[in-house]
């Protein structure tokens, strides 16, 4: 089984007189060059038609609509084989900021955990933090397929203020610890992913430990840790001028044991050429900041025989 995950970046469906269109991947805290939208696009499908995954892991989508728009009038064009079970749930980003999963394999569970709360989840919560608010910035998306169970998951970004943004990625991390504890009844043992953006910047909070240590230290195995340091970077900040590793591959101790060999690749061909630190070939029609796939790039992981 291969696996990717990839930040879309505002992947929205637009109404316009010319019919519907999709946001090119672009913040909107900038103007930029909304006819570079389609391009975008189309390197957005290119880069996932190079993955060809058997279950892909989204985030920034807006909706279904603008999954099966994507899905039909870019992705399939681009030569990926067809994914039957699509899936984007309502979340708790007000902008739209959704997740969606797509799966050649059956999924025989699909849970969504957006509205659960701290109380909920028996975590008491930090001064100011509503205990009856959902704990999730956006959602955390579980769904199985075969043997693995999988947590899809979008932290919030450490903006704007980075030490509020440091407790709700901590109160996120907590949760998703205590749903797969729950889930498992021995959860070391379960064969289980967490993929997604986390948006765990190093230094984030400078003199704090990570805000999702509870997802680390023994409880998972960072498989992005199979990588040499100077390789395990996904995203390029074009405002600081950092390279860091926002995207997450946490897999089980069980699953990690039974795929020793399984090593990520990351797939920056879709991201700007002012990424400099990646001299490898970009897409065709790629630019110094755009047109581009992505401000983050993908990440894929095979899984043999599982």
């Amino acid at each position: 089984m291969r696996i990717a995950t990839f930040n879309l970046q505002n992947l929205k469906l637009l109404k316009s007189a010319d019919g519907p269109q999709l946001h090119g991947a672009w913040d909107s805290d900038a103007p930029e060059e909304t006819g570079l939208d389609a391009i975008d696009r189309r390197l957005t499908a290119e880069v996932l038609a190079t993955i060809d995954a058997d279950l892909l892991a989204l985030q920034e989508v807006y909706d279904l609509a603008t999954l099966e728009h994507f899905y039909q009038r870019f992705m399939l064009p681009a030569g990926l084989r067809p994914y039957p079970e699509r899936i984007c749930l309502p979340g708790n980003d007000g902008r739209g900021l959704d997740l969606a999963l797509l799966s050649r394999r059956p999924l025989a569970e699909l849970r969504s955990h957006a509205a659960l709360t701290l109380d909920d989840f028996d975590i008491a919560p930090p001064p100011g933090v509503d205990p009856l608010a959902p704990v999730f910035r956006r959602d955390c998306l579980m769904a199985t397929a075969g043997q693995l169970t999988l947590f899809l998951c979008h932290f919030k970004s450490p903006y704007p203020d980075v030490a509020t943004a440091w407790t709700t990625r901590r109160l996120e991390a907590l949760a998703v610890r205590r749903l797969i504890e729950r889930y498992f009844e021995a959860p070391a043992a379960g064969l289980w992913l967490i993929v997604g953006d986390l948006n765990e910047p190093h230094g984030a909070l400078p003199g704090a430990e990570r805000a999702i240590a509870p997802l680390e230290n023994g409880f998972t195995v960072n498989l992005m840790e199979r990588l040499p340091a100077s390789e395990r970077w996904t995203y390029f900040d074009v405002h600081s001028g950092r390279y860091d590793c926002p995207d997450a591959l946490l897999a089980s101790p069980a699953l990690a044991h039974v795929f020793p060999q399984a090593v990520p690749v990351i797939l920056r061909a879709g991201l700007g050429r002012e990424a400099r630190r990646d001299t490898s070939a970009r897409l065709s029609g790629v630019g110094s900041h755009r047109p581009h796939a992505s401000d983050h790039a993908a990440v894929m992981i095979d899984l043999p025989g599982l």
